[in-house]
């Protein structure tokens, strides 16, 4: 019983957070998650560090494990956690939980107050809407590398979410790790997803 009761609490935490706004007893949210700095290095282009940039994205989907490259060389390897139904498979359609296999490119970064920082990658390409097509089904999108939800901002959790596969087909890493890409991830580094 103290187990179901331990992981429904860590469950229900898990899905429920505030978006860094001011909380019912008027204190302003100070975890990583407030958005207003974050906005301003974006619009500013300052959160990239030029000496830590870097010029490609792997990621191994069975080993569940992402790693960046400069100039052909691993610079960094993280563990990740994938969709729900993330090892089975290539990703067909919208609400399938599977995480796509293929060729992409950051598209874009957001400042999440959800679940920390995101990398969108530009699924669905041409050959994910045409599978999709085929089937009468729509793809999906809005598959990002992110980090961790609010409950876990220090990382005291990593562990647990890093052994499960809890996206809705996202690759979550630490938000330490999402930290070290964030500085080193412009816009057109090709990722690509391997089964």
């Amino acid at each position: 019983m103290k187990v179901i009761l331990g992981f429904l609490g860590v469950a229900t935490a898990f899905f429920i957070g505030g978006c860094g706004e001011p909380t019912a007893y008027g204190k302003v949210d100070k975890t990583p998650y407030a958005t207003k700095e974050c906005l301003k290095q974006l619009a500013s282009g300052s959160e990239i560090v030029r000496s830590q940039k870097i010029d490609k994205i792997e990621v191994y989907k069975k080993k569940r494990r992402l790693y960046t490259y400069r100039n052909g060389k691993v610079v960094d390897e993280f563990r990740i956690s994938l969709g729900k139904n993330g090892d089975k498979g290539n990703k067909i359609s919208a609400g399938d939980y599977r995480t796509p296999e293929g060729n992409y490119c950051i598209v874009r970064k957001k400042c999440d107050p959800r679940l920390y920082r995101s990398l969108m990658i530009s699924y669905p390409n041409a050959a994910d809407r045409a599978r999709a097509a085929a089937r009468g089904v729509k793809p999906g999108g809005y598959i990002t590398i992110h980090g961790q939800p609010k409950w876990n901002a220090d990382g005291h959790g990593d562990n647990y979410t890093l052994s499960h596969d809890w996206t809705e087909g996202c690759m979550a890493v630490p938000n330490r790790a999402m930290d070290r890409l964030w500085i080193a991830v412009e816009n057109g580094v090709p990722i690509t997803i391997h089964s």
